[in-house]
């Protein structure tokens, strides 16, 4: 029985949203600095519980929606992922993590700087956080 080529959707978050590449023929899958920020990613947009197997992984960022857009909550934000990333991601190294707001007052911007432990790269991320969506 002859099948048609796997057809893999791989998924990407980043500071431009969410967005699906289609790769014909195989899988495409990341590597290397890229496969650490695509983690990095998923751990931030998982609320714990989501994984079966995993009930504690995960950040708990999801508490923060519908909070007010003020100090308080920008560092709750920052203490969120900074144990979240000390719990589940020890291959990387954080040099800074701040929140910061954003726009019309509903958006937390969260930055981050890490180093990579096995390559010593250093790379940021920014996260996007909806007081009233989630993450963005």
């Amino acid at each position: 029985m002859n099948r048609p080529p796997v057809r893999a959707l791989r998924f990407a978050l980043g500071a431009g949203g969410t967005g699906l590449r289609v790769a014909q023929g195989g899988l495409q899958m990341a590597e290397d600095d890229e496969a650490l920020r695509q983690a990095i990613l998923m751990l931030i947009s998982t609320r714990p519980g989501e994984r079966v197997m995993r009930p504690g992984y995960g950040c708990d960022l999801q508490r923060l929606i519908f909070a007010p857009n003020d100090d308080t909550t920008a560092g709750l934000a920052v203490h969120y992922v900074r144990r979240a990333l000390a719990t589940w991601e020890p291959r990387i190294d954080v040099l800074s993590l701040d929140a910061v707001r954003e726009g019309d007052g509903t958006v937390l911007s969260i930055n981050l700087t890490y180093r990579a432990k096995a390559t010593l790269r250093r790379a940021e991320l920014q996260v996007r956080f909806s007081l009233e969506q989630g993450v963005v």
